[in-house]
């Protein structure tokens, strides 16, 4: 956004014959409007003035402004004044509304400018907003880590964040859980409160510390294979293929929320019987429970009556499911759908998402990107383009896997994926996103589409497991898995960022002795091709002596 004053102001001179047409070119001023980002910050000027007493200042459109010279002088003074005006000039209001067009580098590169624009910047409501919309509001202050503080800015808040999303391309650690003695079907993380949640073919859910990597309780067999598990502070719920939903309730107190180790407690635990197979994927959100299953639909449920809300039929076995607000994305089949809870209609279907079934869904916390992973071992990133839902197309497509994709886990920017070949790709979505505001409706996030065939690889792949990975989720620097192995890994990037600094401190200082080296290395060298320099002179200096000598005899 820029504001204009004058496009070219001319201040010329004319003789004193009344004619206003008789305009000289030489006699020109031309001043170039300051960019009000502070981009541009240039005044040409060819000043060229013969003050005598009978010429007048003339504007460009011919109105005379003055006659004396202390008239001519006050006038240049202005222009070149109202020419060189700058963003801090402007109205704040009007300073906020060019500050929330740019995206956080940008932001970043104004905040460099000046210091009046650096505070500016880095009190901008539009932090709080970069921040939300990739991560949402935090939680606890665990979730941010040891170091978050309430004095901290939304500022320092994203760039901290920022900053550990880094995490993924350092170094690592593995830790190993031990303790199933089946196949791990399903793993989720309850980052806010450092747990994890992992069940399977045992029928047993067990509870683990994120950052100890120890068992913490197991509950009783549940008496069927469990193949989904979600939780959040208040509720833990598992999904057994003989078609219930179960759950615990938090209680009040207890260091890890939930008490497996006692008996059945019909106060805190309870179990949902209306799906006709068995149960694949769960979600939560506040006030509601999301259960998907082999019986083709999807159930939605009242939180406090436990009652279902709505139920929503598909043409095929349901894989997985992703609630956003009103909207829930699910995938049966092949296909991928997008419906509106409210009215239980679907909004958008994308047929034939992938070749064989869609086993898994992820969404972005905006709900405006969709990733699904299938038989064929592809992965695609789809985007919801309208605000209503009901338009949805294919951006980005990856092929990193040689086997059927079972679990997505996504947390900006990251993407990881979990095959049967016994591999996790890991995916850096950042190079694909193109930061924009849209003043009507919020800010929202659009694609770079310049180039659609192109799309890089993931930018890391984990090995060492054996076949078939079930499911995998991310817990801040973390990612956790389970498959056929019945072993449940953490890959541990804690320290990736501390390491790499090490590694780099160690770097320069073997760089700094090599330099060292190398110096006096070339200035013994360059001594020593002096000495032998002098001893060729004196050298020299001895025969001539002696020819002489003979030739005077």
């Amino acid at each position: 956004m820029a504001y204009e004053c004058q496009e070219n102001l001319k201040i010329e001179l004319v003789e004193d014959s009344g004619d206003i047409s008789k305009v000289r070119d030489r006699d020109i001023v031309d001043f170039k409007l300051v960019d009000v980002l502070g981009r541009e910050k240039n005044l040409v000027g060819n000043l060229e003035l013969e003050i005598e007493r009978s010429e007048r200042i003339v504007c460009g459109k011919g109105i005379v402004v003055g006659k004396s010279l202390l008239g001519k002088s006050k006038l240049i003074n202005e222009a070149v004044a109202n020419s060189c005006r700058s963003i801090t000039d402007l109205p704040p209001a009007l300073v906020s509304e060019i500050l929330n067009c740019l995206d956080p580098k940008e932001l970043g590169i104004v905040s460099c400018v000046s210091t009046s624009l650096c505070k500016v910047a880095a009190e901008h409501h539009v932090w709080k907003e970069f921040y939300c919309e990739r991560w949402g509001l935090p939680v606890a202050p665990a979730a941010l880590g040891s170091d978050y503080s309430d004095e901290k800015s939304w500022k320092e808040l994203f760039v901290e964040r920022e900053y550990r999303s880094k995490t993924f391309l350092g170094r690592y650690s593995i830790d190993c859980l031990y303790g199933h003695r089946e196949p791990v079907r399903a793993v989720f993380v309850l980052n806010s409160k450092k747990l994890i949640f992992t069940s399977g073919y045992d029928s047993i859910v067990r509870m683990w510390d994120l950052e100890e990597g120890t068992a913490i309780s197991a509950s009783r067999a549940l008496g069927c294979t469990i193949r989904a598990v979600a939780a959040d502070t208040k509720l833990l719920i598992a999904g057994g293929t003989d078609g219930f939903v179960h759950g615990w309730r938090a209680e009040e107190g207890h260091p890890h929320l939930f008490d497996f180790s006692g008996p059945q407690n019909q106060n805190t635990e309870f179990r949902l019987w209306e799906h006709e197979g068995p149960i694949t994927c769960l979600q939560l959100d506040f006030t509601r429970i999301f259960s998907g299953s082999w019986d083709m639909t999807v159930r939605v449920w009242d939180r406090s009556s436990l009652k279902c809300l709505t139920v929503l039929r598909h043409n095929d076995w349901v894989w997985s499911l992703a609630p956003h607000v009103t909207t829930l994305a699910s995938t049966s089949g092949s296909d991928l759908y997008v419906w509106d809870i409210d009215s239980g209609t679907p909004v958008v279907v994308v047929n034939d998402a992938h070749v064989g079934n869609t086993y898994a869904l992820a969404r972005s916390h905006t709900g405006k990107l969709l990733f699904t992973g299938g038989e064929d071992g592809v992965i695609k990133m789809y985007e919801i383009t309208s605000q209503l839902c009901n338009n949805v197309r294919q951006v980005a497509k990856w092929n990193p896997h040689t086997g059927p994709v079972y679990s997505l886990a996504f947390e900006f920017p990251w993407l990881v994926s979990a095959s049967s070949d016994g591999k996790l790709s890991l995916i850096d979505i950042r190079k694909l996103l193109k930061k924009s505001k849209n003043y009507s409706s919020g800010s929202i996030s659009r694609l770079n589409h310049e180039n659609k065939k192109f799309v890089e690889p993931p930018q890391r792949m984990l090995h060492g497991f054996g076949c078939n990975l079930f499911s995998v989720d991310i817990g801040s620097d973390r990612i956790v898995c389970g498959g056929e192995e019945g072993v449940v890994r953490i890959w541990n990037f804690s320290q990736a960022l501390e390491t790499e600094q090490r590694v780099r401190a160690l770097k320069g200082i073997r760089l700094e002795n090599r330099m060292r080296r190398r110096k006096l290395q070339t200035e013994m060298n360059g001594k020593g091709a002096k000495k032998n320099q002098m001893g060729g002179d004196r050298n020299g200096v001895g025969i001539k002596r002696g020819v002489s000598g003979k030739l005077k005899a």
